[in-house]
């Protein structure tokens, strides 16, 4: 399996605090050796590193953490692998061009029989099941909507295709389109946002500590998200299983609760999904 981890922030901010403990989770205190990325955003392009080697060995991810790179929205990934070689085109994150935005995505977990699913625009690079439901996941957006829809519209496919995913196997998920992160939990996600009044955090695999009162301003808000909890003296909140988040500037709310009780994913099929012309909003958590 792989650790992920995401950021969402009303205001450019560093993340080297946090991707400092997923690197070194990255074949140090964790056995996730098999390569490693992040993309950090810039309005609707973004900056991505990746390699196919640990993190905790890496000079280019010793960079990063040297590195200031502010971001609203970053997306990172420690892989352990279990299908597809250990190469650079099978390091996530996977990204892509869609209605004039740039997507990327990352993924933890297994999905059992995703590559016999059929794609139509966008084709895998590498061999992972991981980028095969990527290029699903567009494909059935591309198909609904020729062009850019609603921001409502997209949580609510979101929320179906991660539903119809979840059906396969281990589905923990982090995309964006450059305006939204999405996260859905297969199996284990967790996340905290941190606001005023700040105070000090201290790493799970190191021993760093900050005091974001000092690093953030009075209306800053700063949601991170992991596979486990990145912090020792925070309180971190788990995901419930089969649940989609969509973060906007910081602020986290609950989508259609994927795999739920009646709902489209038991017995997935690789057709065109049905998504609805109308959505309402989602509710605020």
């Amino acid at each position: 399996m792989c650790e992920l981890l995401g950021m969402s922030a009303n205001v450019p901010t560093d993340i080297r605090f946090s991707f400092a403990a997923l690197a070194r989770r990255g074949g140090e205190t964790g056995p996730h050796a098999d390569g490693w990325g992040i993309s950090f955003y810039e309005g609707r392009g973004a900056r991505a590193f990746h390699e196919p080697e640990p993190s905790a060995q890496s000079e280019l991810a010793r960079l990063l953490r040297r590195t200031p790179i502010k971001s609203r929205i970053v997306i990172a990934h420690v892989r352990k692998a279990n299908r597809g070689r250990v190469n650079l085109e099978n390091t996530h994150p996977f990204s892509r061009e869609l209605w004039g935005r740039r997507w990327t995505f990352a993924h933890n977990g297994q999905l059992k029989g995703v590559k016999k699913w059929p794609l139509t625009w966008f084709k895998p690079v590498g061999s992972t099941d991981s980028e095969h439901a990527f290029c699903w996941m567009l494909d059935q957006l591309q198909q609904r909507w020729p062009d850019l829809p609603s921001p409502a519209r997209i949580d609510r496919a979101v929320a179906d295709l991660c539903a119809a995913l979840h059906g396969l196997g281990v589905f923990n998920m982090l995309l964006s389109d450059s305006r939204t992160l999405y996260a859905h939990c297969g199996k284990r996600l967790c996340y905290l946002t941190r606001r005023a009044p700040f105070g000090t955090a201290t790493l799970v695999d190191e021993d760093w500590r900050v005091d974001f009162a000092q690093e953030t301003g009075a209306k800053d808000v700063v949601t991170v998200i992991a596979t486990k909890a990145l912090t020792r003296d925070e309180c971190w909140t788990d995901v419930e299983r089969g649940h989609v988040l969509s973060l906007r500037d910081g602020v986290v709310r609950t989508l259609k609760p994927a795999n739920a009780p009646g709902g489209s994913s038991k017995g997935a099929s690789a057709k065109a999904i049905p998504l609805p012309d109308r959505v309402p909003s989602p509710c605020g958590c």
